[in-house]
């Protein structure tokens, strides 16, 4: 699907600009050129779609049914999967975390979209089956699931809407606006578009220092980090090779279907199945990048509870993994 933006990207580096193939500089340049082009995308259409959704979509309806207790944990599963059907990186799942959030959609709930879908899509099943088989397909689907489920449900029970940021608080704001003008006046598509384009330059505005920072860290983490670097920490014989794998991922940037070769090269090498995907998870669901572009929506502390939380997660699933497989 993007096939013509890394052609574009390796045009710019190994021929106008003639840079060796291979080199960590190269490869560096190469990774950025490619991710910001194509974030960058993804940014625009999905901000686009979810102010047509946003404008459109009963929201009070959804609200009131994911906000029933009586669901029983019910919402946050549902979250979960909607996440597991939109094929976004950790960084293009954030414009729909703030239409969640604009929404009037429990901040938990929300978290539960956010934490699955980066890790869970068909891109990833598709590859998942022929590089593990269905069975292990099948564990990784339902744990990547849970991880969001239960996340969410942790994070909600924290009522952390108070460490959103002023920016955030704005954007409800405005958004509450919009929203009782179209409750007053039905409006056609074409009287709507103004308002949906305003949204999506202001956000886009918001957001894109951050994205172009965090690809930037994720392109030198790329080049310039060794290979072999991760596995001399994930040996079958270290007892804390999973909380490390976890750790380690921080930094690394990619999505599930970048990242899945890496993890089979890693059980090739005799690392436990759960610490690589432990590791796997680790750099699609928590990495420097999406803190960065967190940091515009949340504040460092709620960005620190989001990532503990989550990490701790993934941290039991990585061993229930290893002791199950």
């Amino acid at each position: 699907m993007f096939d013509w933006i890394q052609h574009i990207a390796d045009w710019l580096v190994f021929d106008l600009l003639n840079l060796e193939k291979g080199a960590r500089l190269a490869e560096a340049l190469n990774f950025f050129i490619y991710d910001t082009t194509k974030i960058l995308l993804l940014l625009f259409f999905i901000i686009f779609l979810m102010g047509i959704v946003n404008s459109y979509f009963p929201i009070d309806k959804v609200r009131n049914f994911l906000s029933r207790k009586r669901l029983y944990g019910f919402e946050y599963l549902m979250a979960s999967l909607f996440g597991v059907v939109t094929p976004f990186c950790s960084c293009s799942s954030v414009p729909l975390f703030i239409g969640f959030v604009k929404g009037g959609i429990p901040l938990g709930v929300t978290f539960a979209f956010l934490v699955t879908s980066p890790l869970v899509n068909e891109v990833a099943i598709g590859l998942f089956i022929g590089l593990f088989g269905v069975k292990m397909t099948l564990i990784y689907v339902v744990s990547g699931i849970l991880l969001g489920t239960i996340s969410g449900a942790i994070l909600q029970k924290l009522k952390l809407e108070r460490y959103l940021t002023p920016w955030v608080q704005q954007v409800l704001a405005n958004a509450k606006k919009e929203q009782d003008e179209f409750l007053a006046e039905k409006q056609t598509f074409k009287q709507r578009l103004p308002i949906i384009w305003d949204e999506v330059l202001n956000i886009l505005k918001g957001i894109v220092p951050y994205v172009i920072v965090g690809i930037a860290i994720g392109g030198l983490m790329h080049g310039y980090i060794p290979e072999g670097f991760f596995e001399q920490y994930m040996s079958k014989d270290n007892l804390f090779a999973v909380p490390a794998a976890t750790i380690l991922a921080v930094p690394m940037y990619s999505n599930a279907s970048g990242i899945l070769p890496i993890v089979q090269v890693l059980v090739a090498k005799g690392i436990p199945i759960g610490t690589a995907i432990a590791f796997m998870m680790g750099v699609v669901g928590l990495s420097l990048p999406e803190a960065m572009l967190l940091k515009k929506v949340m504040t460092f502390k709620l960005i620190g509870i989001f990532f503990g939380v989550v990490t701790l997660c993934i941290i039991i699933s990585g061993y229930l993994f290893n002791i199950i497989l």
